[in-house]
């Protein structure tokens, strides 16, 4: 439970949701005179400059959660680009016999599912909305790899 003060009364209650961004680019530095966090694609909302520094400032988003690969066989070898996409995404493995791909959306419903055809498969993922989505490597019943995708607009 996290306490919010607004002037000067007192408002108890949990949080429930979160500003959060799905993002494949940012970071945070610290040092002895102050810190600061940011991630690509934020809305800008000001810009400041005091002739010599120039500043522009957005939305922070308080969560993360960054692309990730889950490698369950580590040596089978995959890579999906490119991530964040917008009409298609590439499967690139040396190794593609017998091995299906299965693309889930958030709620964990399957949106696509095929075998992989040839050493790089392309997969067209212009009519998804765009989101967050988890693709999923399978040779026979044994999971491969876990990629988290970003489709954009």
């Amino acid at each position: 439970m996290k306490t919010i003060v607004c002037l000067g009364m007192l408002f108890l209650g949990p949080i429930i949701f979160a500003q959060e961004v799905f993002s494949s680019q940012g970071e945070s530095f610290t040092n002895t005179s102050g810190s600061i966090d940011f991630t690509i694609g934020e809305a800008v909302i000001f810009t400041g400059t005091d002739g010599n520094n120039t500043i522009t400032q957005g939305f922070h988003q308080s969560n993360w959660n960054l692309v990730e690969v889950i490698d369950y066989a580590s040596d089978y070898e995959a890579i999906i680009y490119p991530n964040p996409s917008s009409e298609e995404i590439h499967i690139k493995t040396n190794d593609y016999n017998n091995t299906s791909y299965t693309l889930y959306d958030l709620n964990g419903k399957i949106v696509l599912q095929n075998l992989l055809n040839q050493n790089i498969s392309i997969i067209k993922v212009k009519q998804l909305s765009p989101g967050k989505y988890t693709l999923t490597l399978r040779r026979d019943k044994q999971l491969l790899k876990t990629f988290k995708l970003i489709k954009t607009p």
